[in-house]
């Protein structure tokens, strides 16, 4: 059975990858366990590589003011495009199954502006905007989104955003 059949969690029904590419700034997520809670300026970076697969570089700054990154991979594991398995471990390790993280887009804008990403199993939400701003009614709408399809957004934390502090990602 599909994964999206367990969980009853829907999916866009396509993501064009090449037009996901690029860089994302998150303005809001549920607390990660890899995510300083007081982290700012949180981007995330994709490029396709040659293998088709993409390259993913997440950039913030934690609570100390340090400038942090983090490289990985991800693969869509359908033709939709919309459910990928996302890694940040070291390539020589990407092997292996139980390493890799669930990335589902859940909504997305027609013109490729903002973006709702979660897992199945609802535990983790980001929504992700082409610039570093979202207007309230927008986030409020996008996020009430979430929560109709279970998410608890009660824990959501707002990422602070200001003008880049480190050089974009390429």
């Amino acid at each position: 059975m599909d994964a999206a059949q367990d969980t009853g969690l829907a999916t866009v029904e396509h993501v064009d990858i090449r037009r996901y590419l690029g860089t994302w700034y998150e303005i809001a997520r549920l607390p990660f366990e890899h995510e300083d809670p007081g982290a700012r300026n949180v981007t995330a970076h994709y490029a396709l590589n040659e293998d088709g697969s993409l390259r993913v570089v997440n950039r913030n700054i934690n609570e100390k003011g340090e400038a942090e990154e983090a490289v990985g991979e991800a693969r869509p594991v359908d033709a939709t495009n919309a459910r990928l398995k996302v890694s940040f471990l070291p390539a020589g390790l990407r092997w292996i199954p139980f390493t890799k993280g669930d990335y589902w887009v859940l909504r997305l804008d027609p013109d490729y502006t903002t973006s709702l990403v979660g897992t199945p199993d609802r535990k983790y939400l980001w929504l992700l905007s082409r610039t570093p701003t979202m207007p309230a009614a927008k986030r409020t709408e996008w996020l009430g989104f979430a929560h109709q399809r279970g998410f608890d957004t009660s824990k959501i934390i707002f990422t602070p955003q200001a003008e880049a502090e480190f050089p974009s990602a390429k």
